[in-house]
């Protein structure tokens, strides 16, 4: 048999009551931004830096077409322009309050230049170059199956050859490094 709630105020029904109140209290107290409202009626305005994804739109960054990394990048880090949306008031910089019309740029993101990882673009190339054949560059940038199949196809193609592969490969490496050399006294 299953008890009945009694029909005055149940506990339950205070318990949510008294919930609401808070969830009330907190939303009247707090501003939008989650920060308490300061004492003279007003909001204080957010870092423009700060402001949530959905406030601000950035650029793209102008990217080099020889090296395919951003223009301004230095030290791994390249900055690129937001623009705070139209009606957002937030402080820039220099810790001046500023209201956007969507036009004016509000602050520089951060953003890492390459998309190596971590490893060195110029010894995975020279390893890719020189040790290609036996996978060295798979196994730097962290392939190691690709790696493994990597020598495992050249010293089957070596043995069933007779290094007709190897061949190749050396020739290939001399051709380009001569290539290169002709590019650059041009």
């Amino acid at each position: 048999m299953a008890a009945a709630w009694p029909s005055g105020s149940s506990a339950p029904e205070a318990a949510t009551a008294r919930l609401l109140g808070v969830l009330w209290f907190v939303s009247v107290t707090t501003g939008p931004w989650g920060a308490v409202a300061t004492s003279a009626g007003g909001e204080e305005s957010p870092k423009c830096e700060d402001l949530k994804v959905g406030q601000y739109i950035c650029k793209d960054p102008k990217i080099n077409d020889a090296t395919q990394e951003p223009v301004n990048c230095t030290n791994y880090t390249a900055h690129v322009s937001c623009f705070p949306a139209p009606n957002i008031t937030c402080k820039d910089s220099s810790g001046n309050e500023t209201h956007f019309t969507g036009n004016e740029v509000g602050f520089f993101k951060p953003i890492s230049c390459r998309n190596v990882n971590g490893y060195s673009y110029k010894v995975a190339v020279a390893l890719s170059l020189f040790l290609g054949w036996l996978g060295a560059d798979r196994f730097y940038l962290g392939y190691p199956a690709l790696g493994r199949e990597t020598v495992t196809r050249e010293v089957k193609g070596f043995t069933e050859s007779r290094g007709f592969p190897l061949f190749c490969d050396i020739f290939v490496v001399i051709i380009f490094v001569l290539w290169i050399g002709k590019l650059s006294r041009d």
